[in-house]
């Protein structure tokens, strides 16, 4: 690392400083340099302290925590696709991370490449730092689409997510909506026939899913679970918990997404109020619609027991790297109790109810983005008219 220092710090970088022949490009050298090692960044006028924990390394820290989602996906993807065609006799752990990293990672590679190609021409062209968010949105974008999907429309939906989503608002730190979500918005709206034509598209994978399955079901929702999915890997509760089903690449591990869980809570980057509240949302609004069932009696969906919402689809992977995204969320304590609440409850309304979109983890989370200041505002009104009303 003193190697690469020296040459990234005291040959290179005088390059770009003001007076170097690449000075118009330095916002994308400081980008790789401060990636890479403590910015040397100091402040020139009043009473701030800097340290060596700044933003990048936050947004990496939420990296780390994806990590677990996106081996698990590989690993699922090379599963699935050995299922699907009736092959999983005598495949090892080796076929189905070959498998799935010939079709993840040049997903992951193209969103990349456009995110942070587009971060770096903004960044140059504000002359400003390159806003640090796309380490995240970059892989979360990854994992929150199907392995299917054509890297053309991969390379579109980023281009529209970080321009429409991200810079107009003024970059990271700016924005009202996360980036990642406006990116999976453009891509279901934009590409409705590779999404919910004929072959269903539910959470990333075309053919039959979990809530696919569970929109279609009648009679026993449960047991037509078990009895459905692809090849030899049915709809069982374990199976959806575990992360053997169908479904966008990071979405399906329950276990994996705690893992991140666990991670982000220890190190203080999450809010464990949000994810507790939409965990509550969501299951309270699974207890309610059971108790409405028997009123609609063609909708099975609505007698699903509500811890089965809890680990299909997109639910906790939105609870643990989307919801608690700290910009876009709620930012007083008692407004992240609302915010998750209702995320929850609205995640699990539009699953159920909307026949043509038996998802809505995305739709609700994007809602609440625009609601979170109102939300705060009000919190905080009340705090002051109760600190009068004491006065």
């Amino acid at each position: 690392m003193k190697a690469l220092e020296n040459l990234l710090v005291k040959k290179i970088k005088p390059h770009f400083q003001k007076g170097g022949k690449f000075e118009k490009f330095y916002y994308g050298y400081d980008a790789h340099e401060t990636l890479l090692f403590t910015p040397d960044h100091v402040t020139k006028s009043g009473a701030h302290i800097r340290d060596n924990l700044d933003s990048k390394r936050m947004m990496f820290t939420v990296v780390l925590a994806l990590i677990p989602c996106l081996l698990f996906g590989i690993y699922n993807a090379g599963l699935q696709e050995f299922a699907a065609a009736g092959q999983l006799a005598g495949k090892t752990m080796a076929d189905f991370m070959l498998a799935g990293a010939l079709k993840v990672l040049p997903i992951l590679a193209v969103t990349y490449g456009v995110g942070l190609s587009l971060e770096m021409a903004f960044a140059i062209a504000r002359k400003h730092e390159v806003s640090e968010g796309f380490l995240v949105s970059g892989i979360l974008i990854t994992l929150i689409v199907p392995t299917t999907i054509p890297l053309w429309q991969v390379g579109v939906a980023t281009a529209f997510g970080v321009v429409i989503g991200l810079e107009v608002f003024g970059g990271t730190g700016m924005n009202i909506l996360n980036p990642a979500l406006v990116t999976r918005a453009f891509i279901f709206f934009a590409y409705p026939g590779q999404i919910s034509g004929d072959a269903v598209w539910v959470d990333g994978f075309t053919g039959a899913t979990p809530l696919g399955a569970a929109a279609a079901a009648s009679g026993d929702v449960v047991q037509y679970l078990a009895n459905t999915g692809v090849g030899e890997l049915k709809f069982t509760f374990e199976n959806m918990l575990y992360g053997f089903t169908s479904g966008s690449i990071g979405e399906t591990s329950v276990i994996a997404c705690a893992i991140g869980a666990i991670f982000l809570l220890i190190t203080g980057v999450a809010s464990w109020r949000v994810m507790v509240a939409m965990l509550l949302g969501g299951y309270l609004m699974g207890v309610i619609l059971n108790v409405a069932a028997g009123s609609f009696p063609d909708n099975a969906f609505l007698r699903l027991p509500p811890h089965y919402h809890l680990v299909m689809g997109g639910f906790m992977f939105g609870l643990v790297f989307m919801a608690t995204e700290p910009v876009t969320a709620a930012q007083t304590n008692k407004g992240k109790w609302i915010y998750g609440i209702l995320i929850g409850i609205l995640a699990i309304i539009i699953r159920t109810v909307n026949p043509a979109y038996p998802e809505g983890v995305m739709l609700a989370i994007l809602l609440m983005n625009v609601f979170a200041p109102l939300i705060d505002h009000y919190v905080v009104q009340g705090n002051i008219k109760r600190r009068m009303a004491r006065a």
